[in-house]
């Protein structure tokens, strides 16, 4: 027969609500209360029925997390990195795709929220930086968490964010470059909506000043966080001889660096003896690539089990962990094979 609550608030000698406090991790709930009733849960092999919670009353034990985003790499550590707190506090996961440039999306957000009756959600960029979606939410009364790509000067209530300082990270990859003896380094962007795009700009401009070298828009090429885009960034930038004297690459994310070298390839360019090229974020494509990207890595499945854990913080109404959360992220370099002194 099947456990019930009822057969772990016997076990344990306290009644069903408590039990229910204790499975809700209410923070209420004294420890030695707690340890007595998960005792009786782990004896049992209790399975809480998250179907039967959520009719049960007015709380969801279920939280969303929202994306748009075309990296498969990116998206599938986000998921794992939420499900596994979920895992730990007894919640389902909701995963719902969009696109920002829906004109509909608004809509289609009140009603997933409504309809899986969320506890809160997750939001990830270029989302997480839609105002208009952040009023809603607000207006609705959803708890939410976001990620943004900034600095801990940029935000003034942090109590809804996680930061990912792309800044600090561009910025250290320009200085790598620099410090091999590259002064024309060109950087093939990702796409302009993302403030990611702008904050690793920013780095990049500011490396370069730091070094006395003048940015030049000559060097920068505007595209997408895709592979195709690093391809047409490459040879865009090195067409008719590589006039600007290019010998060095950054791009905007690993797709976009992969892409750039596949085309150097085919130009018959040497990486790196030739010419050097830089990645972001550590996908497994800065690995997959010959040679293997220098890169700077960035945690996404432990940026967004914090996300996750400030989340389940906020909507217990409790600050007791937050000593545990950590809130801003600086992805830091992996130097490889793909990146040498210049020529």
């Amino acid at each position: 027969m099947k456990v019930t609550i009822n057969d772990v608030a016997k076990l344990a000698g306290v009644s069903m609500k408590t039990v229910s406090r204790v499975i809700n991790k209410e923070p209420s709930v004294r420890k030695k209360t707690y340890d007595l009733v998960m005792s009786a849960v782990n004896e049992l092999n209790y399975q809480p029925n998250i179907a039967a919670r959520n009719l049960a009353g007015t709380s969801s034990f279920a939280i969303g997390l929202v994306y748009d985003n075309p990296n498969a790499y990116y998206v599938i550590d986000m998921q794992n990195g939420v499900l596994s707190r979920c895992k730990e506090e007894g919640y389902e996961l909701v995963i719902h795709p969009c696109s920002y440039l829906d004109t509909n999306m608004q809509d289609e957000f009140k009603t997933m929220i409504k309809r899986s009756r969320l506890a809160g959600l997750v939001l990830t960029p270029p989302l997480s930086e839609q105002q208009s979606i952040i009023e809603m939410l607000d207006e609705m009364g959803v708890q939410y968490v976001r990620l943004l790509s900034g600095r801990d000067t940029d935000i003034t209530e942090r109590n809804n964010c996680i930061l990912v300082n792309d800044f600090a990270a561009a910025y250290e990859i320009t200085e790598h470059l620099l410090s091999l003896g590259h002064t024309r380094i060109a950087f093939v962007l990702g796409d302009k909506e993302h403030k990611s795009t702008s904050e690793r700009l920013a780095g990049y401009h500011q490396a370069l000043r730091d070094h006395n070298i003048e940015p030049s828009d000559k060097l920068i090429y505007e595209g997408s966080y895709s592979f195709e885009s690093g391809v047409n960034g490459a040879k865009e930038l090195l067409k008719d001889g590589n006039p600007n004297n290019i010998t060095a690459i950054l791009g905007g994310n690993d797709e976009v660096a992969a892409g750039a070298l596949f085309a150097a390839r085919l130009m018959n360019i040497d990486i790196p003896a030739e010419l050097s090229i830089t990645g972001f974020e550590d996908s497994p494509f800065s690995r997959q690539t010959w040679p293997k990207l220098t890169t700077a890595h960035q945690a996404n499945d432990v940026i967004s089990e914090h996300a996750a854990r400030l989340l389940f913080s906020k909507a217990r109404g409790s600050r007791k962990h937050d000593k545990d959360i950590i809130t801003t992220f600086t992805p830091s370099l992996v130097v490889r094979e793909s990146t040498g002194p210049a020529q």
